[in-house]
């Protein structure tokens, strides 16, 4: 098993530099430049000013040379200095970010991949049941509804209308006047609807796959044959059902981290969340490069680490493929 892990990282080194080189040449292509958004916010901004950045910042320099100087850097964990006014290191704004969306991703998947087990088993047993058809159309309407819409509408109607959840940031204004029981709960119901949104918008997908692949585990003849046997339902669908389904539905887990982080941006923004997807949706309409791609790379760095999760994951689920490791490494 350690082998196997430590290949698998060798093998993410290629695919992270293939990563960050696109995503460098890509950003590139936006309309717009540095220059043009710092002139804009600054009207005492001269043609000797603006030489002056694109010379600091080497923007002059041809796109492969400020890529490769950049990678310098970076291979020495420094993610340069950003092009906003702040003039702060990149690494020290993604820093004061990174936990909230790590955080509030982190419980979002947790939550996720309990809910849609928990209705995919339920779904795929009770197949055709009433129940079945309820869920199959809630998830459909939750994976049909935009993100943004869905979020706008539990703003107005939580946070409007019924005035019962807080519609923007962590805390409230008074949150270090608070005991620890009342900083708790400020903390929860600020934190309600982002994380109702991000579940809703990931749920759909992974209930339904579960349910699938569960009832394909109990229309195998194994599930037949244990029936026959006598065994209780709890125990044919505990035992000898749910390892067997959940070894898709685990590879799918690891494949959803990108999704959460890029959904990240879209709550964070509206939710005015000071998460890593705020600081990158700021960046953007700035055309901060630095702070782009250091953000990029450790989205990069969470989406290769989520999928080589997953792989671990499967091996734990699957003993199979441990034993298939075993043997490949006496080889």
């Amino acid at each position: 098993m350690a082998v196997y892990i430590l290949k698998r990282l060798l093998g993410l080194i290629p695919l992270f530099f293939g990563i960050t080189l696109i995503c460098f040449f890509v950003i590139r292509l936006a309309p717009g430049s540095p220059v043009d958004a710092e002139g804009a916010m600054n009207p005492n901004f001269t043609d000797n000013a603006r030489q002056k950045f694109i010379a600091l910042y080497g923007l002059d320099k041809p796109l492969h040379t400020q890529y490769i100087l950049w990678l310098k850097k970076v291979v020495r964990l420094d993610f340069g200095t950003s092009f906003s006014r702040d003039a702060r290191p990149v690494w020290d704004k993604i820093k004061e970010r990174l936990p909230v969306t790590i955080q509030i991703n982190a419980a979002a998947l947790i939550l996720i991949f309990i809910i849609s087990t928990v209705l995919g088993v339920v779904s795929a047993w009770y197949k055709g049941s009433a129940f079945d058809r309820t869920v199959t159309v809630l998830v459909f309407i939750g994976f049909a509804i935009p993100t943004f819409w869905l979020a706008l509408i539990c703003m107005y109607i939580f946070g409007v209308v019924w005035g019962v959840l807080p519609i923007s940031g962590l805390t409230s204004w008074n949150y270090q006047d608070l005991s620890v029981w009342g900083k708790f709960t400020d903390l929860a119901k600020h934190m309600v609807l982002p994380m109702f949104v991000t579940v809703a918008g990931g749920l759909a997908g992974m209930s339904r796959f579960m349910r699938g692949s569960m009832a394909e585990v109990l229309a195998k003849d194994y599930i037949t044959a244990a029936k026959s046997r006598g065994l209780t339902n709890k125990t044919i669908l505990f035992r000898h059902a749910l390892k067997n389904a959940l070894l898709p539905a685990v590879t799918l887990l690891g494949l959803s981290v990108p999704g959460l982080i890029g959904g990240a941006v879209i709550f964070e923004s509206i939710f005015t969340i000071p998460g890593m997807g705020q600081l990158f949706y700021q960046s953007v309409n700035m055309r901060d490069y630095p702070t782009v791609m250091g953000i990029l790379v450790i989205g990069a760095i969470l989406t290769l680490l989520g999928n080589l999760l997953a792989d671990i994951l499967y091996a734990v689920v699957d003993p199979r493929i441990r034993y298939a490791q075993a043997s490949k490494g006496e080889e």
